[in-house]
């Protein structure tokens, strides 16, 4: 098993608040790669569902991921997160089994 962090999330926006949910969460995909530990960070939207966004991430460590995740700005959304979401965020682990990609 590895120990290196990934999951995917599942965010089920609002009808009425997944365009101010893809504009937030648009501008913070740049930030989190640029981020120390990053290795993948991937805001997706499904094609059947456009209120269904899906995230993927991998970080080098659990350390890094907490660092990301306490954050100011992805504290404010913890908290806020309801005004968007029509339910909380599904979150499945996941375990890496292949390396990445060739320009990580």
């Amino acid at each position: 098993m590895s120990d290196i962090p990934g999951f995917i999330q599942h965010a089920k926006t609002r009808p009425e608040k997944s365009a101010a949910f893809e504009a937030l969460f648009s501008a913070y995909v740049q930030a989190s790669r640029a981020e120390p530990g990053c290795i993948e960070y991937h805001m997706l939207r499904d094609k059947q569902d456009p209120t269904l966004f899906i995230f993927f991430e991998i970080w080098q460590s659990q350390a890094h991921l907490d660092v990301h995740s306490n954050l100011p700005h992805m504290q404010q959304f913890r908290e806020a997160r309801m005004e968007y979401l029509e339910r909380d965020f599904e979150i499945r682990a996941i375990e890496i089994l292949s390396p990445s990609s060739p320009s990580r």
